[in-house]
């Protein structure tokens, strides 16, 4: 059973981490692909070959998502390129991790610029024409940091709480419009950016996990295919956790 077959998704930072599973299991479940990076490179054409592999339609775009003209210009290309646009995902997003003490006004911009204004950028670009369709479903990341709080993430924790509200209050909005508004919140993914981080750490994060494993992108990938998919038709201005119990 294919959940998005008809359906065109846009994800956006879907060049590598939980993007990339996200557009790989969209489809995979027989939705078209468009998705975006701050840059098309290697990496976008590698997966736009991997994507039409898989039988569906799909494009890469270079867009910065936290540019309101880019946003806006990415819609409207997508849905120039496709005709339709059901799903959007909003998964772009940046860390600039220090103490407040040392956290500098460019990275505490920084962070709430790329990952909270792109929601709101691309939420924006994208109603009009899931009004028009009386139908659609947009899925935001957020974080279990953004709703503990973390030592050290003041900022990236601010921009994924933010997005929660703006989550909540978007279903709000658009339920009227039959246009649902969903928040994801992992807690600790294996993807590159946590490789990076120190094993000490890494552990440490761990040891706090009830199932006592960090969770994979595919794992964060699945709960966007459902938020995606009809099978979610009554779930709107939820934030739900994927995060092996750190979040109870």
């Amino acid at each position: 059973m294919k959940l998005l077959e008809g359906k065109t998704a846009l994800i956006t930072g879907a060049n590598r981490g939980i993007g990339k599973a996200i557009a790989k299991c969209f489809a995979k479940h027989g939705g078209q692909i468009a998705f975006s990076d701050i840059a098309y490179d290697d990496s976008s054409r590698s997966l736009e070959e991997e994507l039409r592999g898989m039988g569906v339609k799909a494009r890469g775009y270079a867009s910065d998502a936290s540019s309101f003209e880019d946003s806006e210009k990415l819609v409207n290309d997508v849905i120039a390129d496709f005709g339709e646009l059901h799903i959007l995902v909003n998964n772009a997003g940046i860390t600039r991790d220090n103490l407040l003490l040392r956290l500098t006004e460019t990275d505490w911009d920084l962070v709430i610029k790329v990952n909270l204004k792109s929601v709101f950028n691309l939420t924006k670009a994208v109603q009009r024409q899931m009004i028009k369709q009386r139908n659609g479903s947009i899925i935001n990341l957020s974080s279990v940091v953004g709703i503990e709080g973390n030592a050290g993430q003041s900022n990236y924790s601010a921009s994924k709480a933010g997005i929660i509200g703006f989550s909540k209050s978007m279903a709000q909005e658009l339920g009227s419009r039959n246009i649902r508004v969903n928040a994801i919140a992992p807690g600790f993914i294996e993807t590159e950016m946590t490789q990076k981080l120190p094993e000490e750490v890494r552990n440490e994060w761990i040891e706090d996990i009830p199932l006592r494993r960090g969770g994979t992108p595919e794992n964060v990938a699945n709960l966007a295919l459902f938020l995606a998919s009809d099978l979610s038709e009554y779930i709107t201005g939820q934030v739900i956790s994927v995060c092996g119990g750190l979040h109870t």
